[in-house]
Formats: C-alpha cells, structure tokens, sequence
C-alpha cells in the first residue's frame, strides 16, 4: 500500500500546489504537506498557503500537516516524521492516493529514506557554552560535527544553536536502528526555467507585499510571538521583521528579500539534485507545460 505514495517537488514558484491539487483530483488523492513554514497558523500569506487553490469547483481537495502548530512554537524533523506517518496510514486506511507535496526537501528525503532521528532534548549546559559566540564562530562549531548540506541550520545563531545541540547529541549517542521504513514512491519533480523562475519569485514577492504580509508579520509580533521566533522562520518572516523592528528600510528589507528567495530557490534545486545521488528518482516535468500536459506526464511516469 505505501507504494501509493507519489510525491512531487520543485522550488518555489514552480507551481507545485495546483499540480498537486489537479493531479489529486484526478486519482481521488489526499496531498501531505512537507513545507516547514505551512504548519504555523496566522503564518499564510508569507508562505504562499494559498487554500483557496484546494477547491476545484464545487470540490475540495483535503490537505495534511498545514495549520498544525501555533506561530512561534518549535517543530523539528523528528516531529514532521511523526505527524507524517500518522496522515500516510490515515489516508491509506480510507483507500485514498496520499500526494506528498513540498518545497522542504530535508522533510521529503527524511521520509521516504527512513531518517532515524531522535527526539533530542535540550542541553542547557551546552546551550550556556555556546552564549555570546558569534555565527560564524558557530558555524565553524557546527563543522566540526557533520558536512553542513542545509545551509538553513546556519541562517541565525539560534538555528545553528539547536542544529549544534543535535549534532552533539547523535555523535554521543549509538544510533543504529532505524524508526520509519524507507518508503516506496514516485518522486515527480516540477522543472522550471531559471529565469522564468526569477520572474516568478519577484512578481509573486510584490503581489504578497500589496496582498498585506508586513501587515501579517506585524499582527503576529502584536499576538506576542518574539522577534527571534520569526526571525528564526527565515525568508520573508526574517526581512519583514527586521523592517518592522526599523533594522533595515523598506527598500532595503525588499531586496535582501528578493536575493534571499532567489539564493533559496537555487538551494532547493541543489538538494533535489543530491537526492538524485542519493539514490531517489526524481521524474522532471516542464513546469511551463499546460496543466494537462503536466497531468498527462504524471499519470504516464505513475504507469510505468
């Protein structure tokens, strides 16, 4: 039955919710989020939730693990990995097609490889040592640990604090067995031309802007999430704040943005390749396709 799955990627902008959505509709699916920021909720515009795009019609396509956890409340991988499998087994009980479906490349190759990741508690002793360095002083920490793939993990001194605490924690610890099975899927990937995604990025960025996301951000700091927490959530959560807290101007808070999702983009499209070596298909279709012809393409790759 896991064999169902189907799992589609791409970088943002790409369009991978409405081929989500069409292709669910078509097999009678249920689509799993695997986006790290979607899960907040009051988080919507700056993440591009964009619900209304679930509902075909008079139909409405069901979505997982959106809308899970308050805004400013910690959420890790082993916590995705968990809430994942509890969907997967509740959609195949009802003998539905589960559709994972994300930008979060980490949270998609940390299912379907069967990551075992343990719960790691806080370490309050190391948390006092590492006070006061700076970023890059921990980032070098860091390096010393592992090869830092998710450049995510050093994008402040508190994410690099807590990736610093799990590093110690797993070279301490004899790790062996393995929690979650691999899992059996057709990964499908949504390719979009560079440029063509660079115009997609800016546009989008402006329409969020006009649609009211610093209006967003501020009535999260207003509902008393912290400066840091948003800070932590990175991209427009990160910049916007900083504007608010009058760090940075509003043109200069628009193109660091801008760079941000542009270098964020590209990264995406670096882990999705290194998934590639590490030994996960990945199905490419032409994002700039008609969205019949994407759908043709999937059902063809779903029936080989």
């Amino acid at each position: 039955m896991q064999s169902k799955l189907i799992t589609i990627v791409g970088p943002t902008a790409s369009g991978k919710t409405s081929f989500a959505v069409r292709l669910a509709q078509v097999l009678d699916g249920e689509i799993i989020s695997a986006d790290s920021r979607q899960i907040y909720r009051g988080m919507d515009i700056g993440t591009g939730k964009d619900i209304s795009e679930y509902q075909v019609g008079e139909k409405n396509i069901p979505y997982h693990l959106i809308d899970i956890r308050a805004a400013g409340e910690k959420y890790t991988l082993f916590d995705y990995q968990h809430d994942f499998h509890a969907v997967l087994q509740d959609i195949l009980s009802r003998n539905r097609r589960p559709i994972l479906c994300g930008g979060t490349g980490l949270y998609v190759e940390s299912v379907l490889k069967g990551y075992h990741l343990p719960d790691v508690p806080i370490n309050a002793t190391l948390r006092k040592s590492l006070e006061g360095k700076s970023l890059q002083e921990l980032t070098q920490i860091l390096q010393s640990y592992r090869s830092l793939h998710n450049t995510t993990d050093t994008d402040t001194a508190q994410r690099a604090v807590r990736a610093i605490e799990i590093a110690k924690y797993q070279a301490d610890q004899s790790i062996s067995e393995t929690r979650f099975p691999p899992l059996e899927s057709c990964v499908l990937g949504l390719m979009i031309d560079r440029d063509l995604r660079r115009a997609k990025i800016t546009a989008r960025l402006k329409r969020r802007l006009q649609e009211g996301m610093i209006d967003e951000i501020k009535g999260l700091l207003d509902a008393g999430v912290s400066a840091d927490d948003l800070i932590y959530y990175g991209l427009e959560y990160k910049y916007v704040t900083l504007h608010l807290l009058g760090t940075l101007s509003y043109e200069e808070m628009y193109r660091l943005l801008e760079i941000a999702i542009h270098q964020f983009a590209k990264r995406q499209m670096t882990w999705f390749r290194g998934m590639e070596r590490r030994g996960i298909p990945i199905h490419w279709i032409d994002a700039a396709l008609p969205e019949d012809q994407k759908i043709a393409a999937a059902l063809s790759y779903l029936n080989r």
